[in-house]
């Protein structure tokens, strides 16, 4: 059984599933993803584009769906007895899954770890009474966890093994109907619905002010598969300026393109891999706000920022996250070609930070291993018999 709660999480949980499929092609998976698990043969009990949720306040509105999926799985993990459970990020809804397959002796594989290092640290100590193993894809997580005796092991991240583009410049800008003219702008407001309710305008309306600034901008818009098409085209009805819906184009577009605004999320480290500087944006609702301040121990949000240690890319958010502003960052980097250059240096070292490629292979092992070892043994965190501890 695999749960991945959200459209980040679907695209690793498909990557670790092709991997863990050609190393034992006997294996069959069922649980909650979108469209890449469910193309690889996961049979859905959910799909997490039902699922997926930002900050407090949405989760009351959603969480009658999510209970219900909750308790279906946990019926499952008791009749059908899964082999495994693999739990990918999501861990508001994952730990509770995880205290569940316990109970229904079910081992359990955590692969992406919620961001403890932000926010809600006493989450290690829950991983690990429920948690066998741990992967981690984020260098400085695995001393976190190790600290306090989770089984853990930094693996890499899977993005080094699949931002790429499959076409060159001229060939992506005949693809997409663009003019060979300078700059090329890319918006990304999520995957998320609420995502793109929230920053969608603010977007297209600093993209009307780059338009005045820069006669020759084109605006490009890589659509989340998660995202009803439909939702944007009503937005984008209600501006001027013209933009290039292109779905499921986002390593192509982004990579043509002088610069981004992108909702924070696994965009940023996507838009970074392919060396395009940005802005990094988001809101979320005041309540929300208002508890994250008091709760989130870093400075940055994005996870560019995160890595690096400090800030390479500007960041708007909350009040701050306004049409005038996200223009003027994007405006500074465009008229600066020496600031440009150095944030595409910058942006570099962030993909030597992320170990080496195979992180889906790597995780893949460990999954495999973590099934055909013995029953669960206590100790520092759960290993399996034989296990140096």
């Amino acid at each position: 059984m695999i749960v991945a709660g959200e459209a980040s999480g679907d695209l690793h949980g498909a990557h670790l599933v092709r991997e863990m499929k050609a190393l034992d092609p006997s294996l069959a998976f069922c649980g909650v993803g979108g469209q890449r698990l469910e193309a690889e043969g996961v049979r859905l009990v959910a799909r997490s584009s039902e699922m997926g949720v930002v900050g407090f306040t949405e989760v009351f509105s959603k969480l009658r769906l999510i209970a219900g999926v909750f308790f279906r799985l946990r019926r499952m993990l008791r009749e059908e007895k899964p082999d495994l459970l693999i739990l990918i990020d999501y861990p508001d809804f994952n730990l509770p899954l995880a205290s569940a397959a316990r109970r229904a002796g079910v081992r359990v594989f955590y692969y992406i770890s919620p961001q403890v290092w932000a926010w809600r640290k006493n989450r290690i100590e829950r991983i690990r009474r429920v948690v066998d193993r741990m992967a981690v894809i984020l260098p400085f997580e695995a001393a976190i966890y190790a600290e306090k005796g989770v089984d853990v092991e930094f693996v890499g991240h899977p993005l080094l093994d699949t931002v790429k583009r499959t076409r060159s410049r001229k060939e992506a800008l005949e693809a997409f109907g663009l003019r060979d003219a300078w700059p090329i702008v890319a918006l990304l407001p999520g995957s998320r619905e609420k995502e793109v309710l929230s920053l969608l305008a603010e977007m297209l309306g600093a993209a009307e002010i780059l338009a005045r600034d820069f006669a020759d901008a084109q605006f490009v818009l890589p659509l989340a598969e998660t995202v009803d098409p439909g939702l944007v085209q009503g937005i984008l009805g209600q501006q001027a300026v013209p933009v290039s819906v292109l779905p499921g184009q986002m390593y192509d577009a982004v990579g043509i393109s002088d610069a981004a605004i992108v909702a924070s999320g696994t965009a940023t480290l996507e838009t970074a891999l392919l060396q395009t500087p940005m802005v990094i944006t988001y809101k979320i609702s005041p309540l929300t706000a208002a508890v994250g301040k008091r709760l989130v121990r870093v400075r940055h949000i994005g996870l560019v920022n995160i890595i690096a240690g400090k800030t390479v890319v500007p960041e708007r958010v909350q009040d701050d996250a306004t049409a005038e502003k996200l223009a003027a960052e994007v405006k500074a980097i465009l008229s600066d070609r020496q600031r440009s250059d150095a944030i595409r240096g910058e942006l570099a070292g962030i993909r030597q930070k992320l170990g080496e490629p195979g992180a889906s292979l790597r995780a893949a092992k460990l999954a495999l291993g973590l099934m055909k070892t013995g029953s669960r043994v206590r100790g520092a965190g759960y290993r399996a018999e034989g296990e140096k501890t």
